[in-house]
């Protein structure tokens, strides 16, 4: 720490919490009676939203936080909780002086369960130390285990992503079609981004096309996105040899083992000499 925090008899100090989305929106608290400014954050005076005590510990045991609010604050409501808007957002705790604006962080790490009832929410807060308990040896398996563009897979993602501008939406089938003309198969196993509107920021996985040339989406259409409207989609890959090595020219990065016997080997019988 910087300093030694509550060592006087009278302290400028209040908590802070910052919360930064995965779809590049940051949200800044304070439980001051004022907006701060530090970090290039506005932390907006919220006294309703609390976070709960938080343990540390010396070991390998991941440290535990809770946070708890209102959902009366203009930053964070009902509809963008249930949108997924907050899901895995990195989450900083710490302490500044209100005064000087020294502080500290006191905990990080990601938002984990979030339940909602009569007006508020609770957070649970997931510690980084909990990644020391993922087990970093691969499993083999036929297909890739590397994420597509992804570390291991090593493309250029911008190579296969491509903007379009949205032309209409299907809700009952939560389709999407698009001015440009594009080729669905392509884009089955990819994703999504859309660059304005409701769900500016998102990102949504792709199923594949439809019999109307539309993409079928695996989240929720807001019904508010407007024609026009941009979007960045990424191709996707079906994790196979054939296809890493045939479309992508990428077989040198391919991680997965396509020809190692399966389980059914155990249960196969040798054939009788005839």
């Amino acid at each position: 720490m910087t300093r030694p925090w509550f060592a006087a008899d009278l302290e400028t100090a209040a908590t802070f919490w910052r919360i930064l989305r995965r779809d590049g929106v940051t949200l800044g608290f304070t439980s001051h009676d004022r907006d701060l400014w530090f970090d290039g954050v506005l932390h907006r005076a919220s006294p309703g939203m609390v976070p709960s005590s938080i343990r540390k510990c010396a070991d390998f045991e991941p440290d535990s936080a809770e946070v708890r609010g209102s959902l009366s604050h203009e930053a964070i409501d009902s509809a963008d909780l249930a949108a997924g808007r907050f899901d895995g957002a990195q989450v900083r705790i710490g302490l500044v002086d209100w005064d000087s604006l020294e502080r500290d962080v006191l905990y990080a790490g990601t938002i984990g369960a979030i339940t909602e009832e009569d007006g508020a929410f609770s957070a649970d807060l997931i510690s980084r130390k909990a990644e020391l308990h993922r087990d970093p040896t691969p499993r083999t398996s036929p297909t890739c285990r590397a994420v597509f563009c992804g570390p291991g897979c090593n493309l250029n993602p911008w190579k296969f992503t491509r903007e379009f501008r949205l032309a209409a939406v299907d809700a009952g089938a939560n389709t999407v079609r698009f001015a440009e003309t594009l080729d669905a198969a392509l884009y089955a196993g990819g994703t999504l981004r859309w660059m304005d509107g409701p769900q500016a920021g998102l990102t949504i996985g792709a199923i594949g096309g439809d019999t109307t040339g539309g993409l079928l989406l695996d989240t929720p259409i807001d019904t508010g996105i407007a024609p026009g409207t941009p979007a960045l989609l990424r191709e996707g890959c079906a994790h196979t040899l054939g296809t890493c090595a045939h479309r992508f020219g990428n077989a040198v990065n391919f991680r997965g083992e396509p020809h190692l016997p399966g389980n059914d080997m155990l249960t196969r019988y040798p054939d009788p000499i005839q």
